[in-house]
């Protein structure tokens, strides 16, 4: 069986003996039938990786040594922030797990005038503390040791306006430019997607204003998961890791 990563919130050092969360336990005992003496690996986002043996396994709690610290990065050169509007059912959900999985390093959620997601400030909260613990599991499942930020959901207009040195992109299926041949500078990009109902007219004139440049992923409209996902992996494959 494939050693299993699990991700450990608090400080971790060589030798020590931990307790891990009542998820990650839960997750061994209940789902991976694992038992004293398993071999594990642990992380907690500071950019290693922690070799470690299950000392202690029962339904109310699991206790690990720790063997090792190993400096382990599997990121990628290309710092991409990704702003994704906010869509409706799983969308989202789907669209932060294939992010993480290809090397985003931060994620914006980004409120439309298309938005169909309308929450107040608790439930927005909640709904980011869920994503930041997709977020974990996506690493834990592709080999990340460094947990990709992502940011508190905010309307449009306060994120384009945001101070940055990353080029400024919004993927757009009337614009004029693909995204093959795109030059990119050392700081990365700041890649912008719509909703599943798109940008309105006016929200691409601000863009635009704001200095974020429009480019198209082909001749076909895509959805806004597969719009992010293909986005995010052509961008990888000429300047980043792919």
């Amino acid at each position: 069986m494939r050693i299993p990563r699990i991700y450990h919130p608090d400080l971790i050092s060589v030798d020590q003996q931990i307790s891990l969360t009542s998820e990650a336990s839960n997750h061994l005992i209940n789902v991976l039938r694992v038992q004293a003496g398993q071999a594990l690996v642990l992380f907690n986002g500071d950019n290693n990786e922690y070799p470690a043996e299950l000392v202690v396994a029962n339904k109310r709690k699991c206790e690990v040594i720790i063997d090792a610290k190993l400096s382990l990065t599997v990121e990628s050169p290309l710092k991409i922030h990704l702003g994704q509007g906010v869509s409706r059912g799983d969308r989202m959900d789907l669209v932060i797990q294939k992010a993480v999985e290809l090397g985003v390093d931060e994620i914006t959620p980004v409120v439309t005038e298309r938005c169909g997601v309308k929450l107040n400030a608790e439930r927005w909260q909640k709904k980011v503390l869920q994503w930041q613990k997709l977020i974990a599991s996506s690493c834990e499942q592709c080999g990340r040791n460094q947990l990709p930020k992502i940011h508190p959901a905010i309307p449009l207009a306060d994120w384009i306006s945001q101070s940055t040195k990353k080029l400024r992109i919004t993927l757009h299926p009337r614009a004029i430019r693909g995204v093959k041949g795109l030059s990119l500078p050392n700081a990365g990009v700041r890649l912008l997607i719509g909703p599943e109902g798109g940008f309105s007219d006016s929200e691409i004139y601000a863009t635009e204003q704001a200095g974020f440049q429009t480019f198209h992923m082909g001749p076909r409209i895509l959805r806004t998961e597969t719009a992010a996902i293909a986005a995010i992996a052509s961008l990888q494959s000429i300047h980043g890791d792919l």
